[in-house]
């Protein structure tokens, strides 16, 4: 009982974090210095830089998505099953997506911005997300792995009895 208890927790943490997240995304625009008395349209609509970071935080919003369906399987005592490896892949490939558009913003900050901006904080923000996303997709990958193992053994163990 208090597995489960503290697996539904974590669920709520998860649904949490992404309201969280979506709600930063959506309010901090209004806050940065060259949007401050720009309108709504001027915010979301003249920033491709903007666009880009809203398109790339699809796969951290999937990766949230997993996690809570791989909660779920845990709770549920699904863990050893094939949707829990599918779910361990798809985590992998979103922070391997990650890693990538967090890249793409690296090299637009010293490509486009080095010139005109101070571009430290947002170098080091990015770096610390690539370092982040590299330690989840390596978990993600291991846990896979091991997980995998144990489907293929409980399915061979399922076929002698």
């Amino acid at each position: 009982m208090m597995k489960r208890i503290s697996i539904v927790f974590l669920q709520v943490v998860i649904v949490f974090i992404g309201i969280g997240t979506l709600s930063f995304m959506l309010w901090e625009p209004h806050l940065e210095g060259r949007n401050v008395g720009a309108t709504l349209f001027e915010i979301y609509f003249n920033d491709p830089f903007l666009a880009y970071v809203y398109i790339s935080s699809i796969s951290f919003f999937v990766v949230l998505y997993q996690v809570f369906r791989l909660l779920g399987y845990v709770r549920k005592d699904r863990i050893f099953s094939p949707e829990s490896v599918k779910a361990l892949r798809i985590i992998k490939y979103c922070a391997i997506a990650l890693i990538l558009f967090i890249a793409g913003a690296e090299a637009y900050f010293f490509i486009i911005q080095r010139a005109t901006e101070d571009i430290a904080g947002g170098v080091a923000i990015g770096l610390f997300m690539i370092f982040i996303s590299a330690i989840i997709g390596t978990a993600a990958t291991v846990a896979e792995k091991i997980l995998q193992n144990a489907v293929d053994m409980k399915s061979e163990n399922d076929l002698t009895i």
